[in-house]
């Protein structure tokens, strides 16, 4: 059994030695900085409390202004004589260090990968001359405003309430800068959730006649602001992001900031119809009536078309167009557009 210890021990210093190895000249180096930074701050802390301690014991009498005086002097001679001491240890690390830079046994670069053994974990990724780069960033994506239909290939007198049919989205994006040395171009693509609604004007509703979706008037006051038709997609968004957010230096190295300048993208989407409903809402003999319809209604079970934002940071204005019509079977084909307000939220 204590062999059987002896060799486990010996086989985990040999891995450990063997991960501490791949450790780059930056890496090390960075280490000792760390070190000498916290040694200063920690025995510079020291002096401060010794030297509070002294000065409690000078208001409370308990001390001369010349015994106070001379006892800082010694705390901090001593505390400086500390500092000195660890740091000089830290500087032979780092002169060590330098040798082995010299005489190239060590190299600037790690492909080391991520390893679990022995319940130890190392992860290391492949770093360039300027530094880690994260290069994919995920947003969680949420836009909302007003909605309509392009009939005849316009939108003028239309058939649906202006402020009352409104469009909402969310969803999830991934973004992936294209260049390594340039921020300016992203692809951006993700899943999202479409929320279109229209409100028929004039006390009017959708009506499947077996041929085509028609308005029709209703026999009763409709309640404008409870009666809509709304259509629900699962939709692939994707897009090419021109991002003008400038990089930012650190240390020597490049860090390519998100969605903190002026931003654009252009691109499209193509989605599935997953839920088709009309909601009417009237009075009849003083009684308040809801009625929730859902059916195919002839909408298109597949829609694509085009989206384009233009904004600064995480807030942009939002527009998108179908390409497809809603209706497959209409004489005149009405295409969903949408105007409002993205924010891309990182």
């Amino acid at each position: 059994m204590q062999k059987i210890i002896f060799y486990v021990v010996v086989s985990l210093c040999f891995f450990v030695s063997k991960i501490t190895a791949q450790e780059t000249f930056e890496q090390r180096a960075k280490t000792i900085a760390q070190n000498i930074e916290f040694i200063t701050k920690e025995e510079k802390q020291a002096l401060k409390d010794q030297v509070d301690d002294i000065n409690k014991q000078l208001e409370m009498g308990r001390l001369t202004q010349e015994q106070a005086d001379k006892m800082k002097i010694e705390v901090a001679t001593v505390q400086a004589k500390k500092i000195e001491d660890r740091v000089a240890l830290e500087q032979e690390k780092l002169n060590a260090l330098v040798q082995e830079k010299v005489e190239g046994k060590i190299s600037d670069t790690t492909k080391t990968r991520k390893k679990h053994r022995f319940g130890i974990t190392v992860s290391g990724g492949e770093l360039n001359e300027e530094g880690k780069e994260k290069r994919t960033t995920s947003q969680f994506v949420i836009a909302g405003g007003v909605n309509n239909l392009v009939t005849d290939g316009a939108v003028a007198n239309s058939d649906f309430g202006y402020l009352r049919s409104v469009f909402y989205e969310w969803g999830f994006t991934k973004r992936t800068r294209l260049a390594k040395e340039s921020n300016l171009l992203h692809f951006k693509y993700g899943l999202s959730f479409m929320y279109n609604i229209v409100a028929p004007t004039d006390n009017r509703y959708f009506v499947d006649n077996g041929k085509e979706t028609v308005l029709e008037t209703f026999p009763v006051d409709l309640r404008k602001k409870d009666t809509y038709f709304k259509n629900v997609y699962i939709a692939v968004p994707l897009h090419l992001e021109f991002d003008f957010s400038k990089k930012s230096v650190k240390e020597g190295k490049k860090f390519y900031k998100s969605h903190d300048g002026f931003r654009l993208g252009v691109g499209g989407f193509a989605g599935y119809n997953i839920n088709s409903k009309q909601f009417l809402s009237y009075e009849v003999d003083g009684y308040r009536i809801k009625e929730k319809q859902k059916g195919s209604w002839n909408v298109n079970d597949w829609n694509y078309g085009l989206s384009s934002y233009i904004g600064w940071g995480q807030t942009s204005l939002y527009a998108k167009y179908d390409l497809s019509p809603l209706f497959k079977d209409n004489p005149v084909e009405q295409n969903n557009v949408s105007l409002g307000i993205r924010f891309d939220l990182n």
